[in-house]
């Protein structure tokens, strides 16, 4: 059974959350999206701990439903401390068995710091500490590194992070068994790691907002859904089961590229070296992005990658790809309306994007989005990369 997950996305109570990220507004979107299992993000906030324990209904498998919608209890957590004489930020998401093991590890980390301040709660504490805290509680309870390269709050981070997961998470690093790619990196790129060989890729949306679920994502094939099925399959990180993940392309992500926001200062890995990793507008640190952090860690060459590896599908969002084949922005009516005309014809989006052949998307499809579509799935487009939290910007080339 194939099923498509999005296990790292946000409510309402995190910071710049779109107040529209209510289990209603998830379940709707989820459907719109193609998603069959989402993360419900954020339960260590104590409010939506109790949203959550009220109105989903356990399938006895580590999966809770609400309007017909599987959902796995998530959350991101903020750890940070000082190590090695530096400061270290890490962002780690938390997947969860059941209500009575959050409650357990909600307690716990309650006793360390204030969990309604955030649905991304900040606790001053390692991460080494962190997941003894978890695990302690709740030994069936998982940890993924999130979106390890972003250079701010990440595992690989250039400005607080580290050269491996093992100074990270000391002895607790033989339980860590995946890893988050993040909007900013793609496998081709991690695969140039060999100390990430014994890890599962995984990606997911990382959404703030309803119509930004499943911009990534991870394809898993499963006997049934269940949470310990889902486990299995990245512990195993097999072909066969975890199929592979749903990504931007990497350039677009807001980390991909250094640079310095302030003067507009976009650079590639080789050329902010020759400059000494400094803004040469204003001779300020450069934001250090993700390719450049690759390529410091890397132990391989582009061309000596390994083959046996599960897929990825680089995608370009369905609203972006009408704006583009209409000439209009992403937020105007135009798109709007042709979305929901074309999400009512087909079923939903990522059925449209990964699996639906050109010849029936044709019959419904105008000519402009129809190539656009087409163009995406080859690669056929340009990207200007993001940096220093700017996105890169697609360009499709479009007939019109």
């Amino acid at each position: 059974m194939r099923l498509i997950a999005d296990l790292h996305v946000h409510s309402r109570h995190s910071r710049a959350t779109s107040p529209q990220m209510e289990l209603p507004s998830l379940s709707r979107w989820a459907k719109i999206k193609g998603i069959d299992i989402l993360g419900t993000g954020d339960f260590t906030h104590p409010q939506w701990f109790d949203t959550l324990r009220k109105n989903l209904i356990p399938e006895g498998n580590g999966l809770h439903l609400y309007d017909g919608t599987r959902f796995l209890l998530t959350a991101e957590i903020s750890a940070i401390w000082s190590q090695g004489g530096r400061v270290r930020k890490v962002h780690v998401v938390v997947l969860a068995p059941s209500i009575a093991a959050v409650g357990r590890i909600n307690r716990a980390l309650g006793t360390i710091g204030n969990l309604g301040a955030d649905g991304r709660p900040i606790l001053g504490i390692s991460a080494e500490r962190l997941a003894t805290a978890i695990w302690s509680e709740s030994p069936e309870a998982e940890i993924i590194p999130a979106h390890i390269w972003t250079p701010w709050f990440s595992l690989f981070g250039s400005r607080s992070g580290f050269d491996s997961l093992q100074e990270c998470f000391g002895p607790h690093s033989g339980r860590i068994f995946a890893v988050e790619t993040g909007l900013s990196s793609d496998p081709p790129m991690n695969w140039r790691l060999s100390a990430l060989d014994s890890f599962a890729l995984v990606s997911n949306s990382d959404a703030h907002s309803p119509n930004k679920l499943g911009r990534e994502a991870t394809i898993f094939d499963l006997f049934e859904p269940s949470y310990d099925e889902i486990i299995a399959a990245m512990k195993g990180r097999d072909p066969a089961h975890l199929l592979g993940t749903i990504e931007f392309f990497p350039q677009e992500g807001k980390y991909h590229y250094d640079g310095h926001r302030a003067c507009g200062i976009v650079l590639s890995p080789r050329e902010s070296m020759k400059h000494d990793n400094r803004c040469p507008v204003c001779g300020r640190p450069l934001t250090i992005g993700v390719m450049h952090r690759v390529e410091d860690l890397a132990d391989r060459d582009e061309d000596t990658l390994p083959t046996d590896r599960p897929s990825y599908w680089s995608l370009v969002p369905l609203e972006e790809i009408i704006a583009q084949a209409a000439g209009v922005g992403v937020k105007t009516k135009t798109v709007a309306r042709e979305y929901e005309r074309l999400i009512e014809r087909f079923g939903n989006e990522l059925r449209i994007l990964l699996d639906l052949p050109t010849k029936e998307l044709g019959v419904g499809i105008p000519a402009p989005i129809l190539e656009g579509i087409s163009k995406v799935r080859s690669g056929e487009l340009n990207v200007d990369p993001g940096y220093d939290g700017v996105y890169g910007k697609v360009t499709i080339p479009i007939e019109r």
